[in-house]
């Protein structure tokens, strides 16, 4: 797989939904160790760093809502080495296909599905290496 400057590296990137992402990274850098590696906007998200792993701290709104007492509200991303063949064998193989193959600004071409429990899924393939301050929210 490429790398690119804009994403984690990590093959699976939990992305975890809070009400106020700059809490949650305060708190997750103080309770957890965590280390912020690249924010996207003020409250949008952040990506950060645990040893070798990642982890994504999104906002909510849009589809992502934060967790609820006696509810699991997570997705989770993976990288992969070509989206588009994946969407098609996962469509064949009965998952519910939520956003087709679509490439970002940010170097990454993702897609998003459900599966058969219903839980979020976003699959991404670097397709170019983009320098994290060429964009900003």
């Amino acid at each position: 797989m490429r790398t690119n400057r804009s994403a984690p590296i990590a093959t699976v990137i939990p992305v975890l939904s809070y009400p106020d992402v700059r809490a949650a990274v305060a708190w997750l850098t103080s309770a957890f160790g965590f280390v912020e590696r690249v924010r996207v906007g003020e409250n949008h998200r952040s990506q950060m760093r645990f040893g070798d792993g990642d982890l994504i701290v999104a906002d909510t709104g849009s589809h992502r809502s934060p967790p609820v007492p006696g509810q699991v509200v997570a997705s989770v991303m993976v990288r992969v080495e070509d989206a588009r063949a994946h969407c098609a064998h996962a469509r064949a193989a009965g998952a519910t296909i939520v956003m087709e193959p679509t490439d970002f600004e940010y170097g990454e071409r993702q897609y998003e599905a459900m599966d058969l429990a219903g839980h979020f899924w976003t699959f991404t393939e670097t397709i170019a290496d983009v320098d994290p301050s060429a964009f900003r929210y």
